[in-house]
């Protein structure tokens, strides 16, 4: 494996911190971007790779990839329209690890041309395709990298939810996968991870930001928050101007906590319906399936469901009892763990320290009364989970 698939297959979401001063779909960005600095910065911040528009239509050159390279050690992308051996070595020469090769620009001879160029200069390529024909064109050419692109370069839409369904297809296909453009917050870095993304690559919002460096932390940054038990529309706006990451909706019928339906949320964020015993249809992006037992509203540990398959476990306390030895049951549990059971406020950081999970989730301790939010808790445990 090489430099960039070896960063970028390590355990957890991998991130691809691009620089680009400008994009044809939405004009100047950070014109007077220095890619020296930000690319420092952006290894500093946790980037598993740079990714370097070396096009001048995005603003870029490939004296910012020298100039990328000169400053820092982690693996440099050289981000561009590629259809030419030349402008490969030129990306060697001027210090990339890898080159971006748009199945969109060439035909699969020519594809596998570059390919095999690339491979003799001792690069690696990052193969994008934005449909379902182009990601077979991708299997066939046996690319070990793979970047699924939610933006149709054509029209510059994005389509993150085809997206997703691209990234779900590769998985057990033995490629490291990208998930590319239309990440802005944690919990769509998240639906890209829990589809089967190895990474995201992130670049406007990164360079529309005030602090670059500190949006892609953010971005990154774990545990997710989830505020369930939501029935309202007023506590669903509360939670999401609380920076809440997913939005639980308990559909459970015993649940004095049930929910109407699946509130509307808002697109940077991930919605999650409750059920126990069996799930049923409901339009949400996640799942969480609690066990049903007998003579209680529901059982104790529940999965979280991403289309039927599991993606993360949930560990909570036993229902209206207590477990002295919960937060140690939960620090042993292998893989994507999301933590519940009686979290607050005053509780939760000391809950994260102990088990660092990739989730939080509270409901009743965030009320006023059941099924009713206070507003001033859901901040404060935002807040403090963070």
């Amino acid at each position: 494996m090489g430099r960039l698939r070896d960063a970028l297959a390590a355990p957890g979401l991998a991130a691809i911190a691009e620089v680009k001063r400008r994009s044809p779909s939405a004009g100047d960005l950070r014109p007077d971007a220095d890619p020296a600095r930000l690319a420092s910065q952006f290894a500093n911040a946790g980037a598993a790779a740079i990714s370097i528009l070396v096009d001048e239509r995005f603003g870029g050159s490939l004296d910012d990839l020298k100039a990328a390279r000169a400053a820092t050690a982690a693996p440099l992308l050289a981000k561009g329209f590629f259809t030419e051996e030349l402008e490969v070595l030129k990306a060697k020469v001027a210090g990339a690890d890898a080159v971006l090769i748009l199945l969109r620009d060439v035909d699969d001879q020519r594809a596998a041309a570059l390919m095999s160029y690339a491979r003799e200069l001792g690069l690696e390529t990052l193969v994008e395709a934005h449909d379902g024909g182009e990601l077979e064109r991708a299997l066939e050419l046996k690319a070990e990298l793979i970047g699924v692109n939610a933006r149709d370069l054509s029209t510059f839409e994005i389509d993150r939810q085809t997206q997703l369904e691209l990234v779900a297809r590769l998985k057990g296909e033995g490629r490291v996968v990208v998930a590319e453009s239309g990440v802005h917050s944690r919990a769509q870095g998240a639906a890209a991870e829990l589809a089967g993304a190895d990474a995201i690559l992130v670049g406007s919002a990164l360079m529309r930001a005030q602090d670059p460096a500190g949006k892609l932390q953010e971005i990154l940054s774990r545990p997710l928050v989830k505020v369930c038990g939501l029935t309202r529309r007023e506590d669903v706006d509360a939670a999401v101007d609380a920076g809440a990451d997913m939005l639980g909706f308990i559909l459970a019928e015993q649940s004095p906590r049930r929910a109407p339906e699946v509130l509307p949320v808002p697109d940077d964020r991930l919605s999650v319906a409750v059920f126990v015993g069996e799930s049923e249809e409901a339009a949400a992006d996640l799942v969480q399936l609690y066990r049903r037992e007998e003579g209680r509203v529901r059982g104790r540990d529940a999965v979280l469901l991403r289309h039927g398959e599991t993606v993360a476990h949930v560990v909570d306390l036993p229902w209206e009892e207590q477990d002295p030895l919960h937060l140690q049951r939960a620090a042993v549990v292998e893989g994507r763990l999301m933590l519940a059971g009686r979290l607050g406020p005053d509780n939760v950081r000391e809950a994260v320290r102990a088990v660092r999970p990739w989730a939080v989730d509270a409901a009743s301790r965030l009320e006023a009364e059941p099924g009713l939010k206070d507003h001033e808790k859901v901040r404060a445990f935002v807040a403090a989970a963070r």
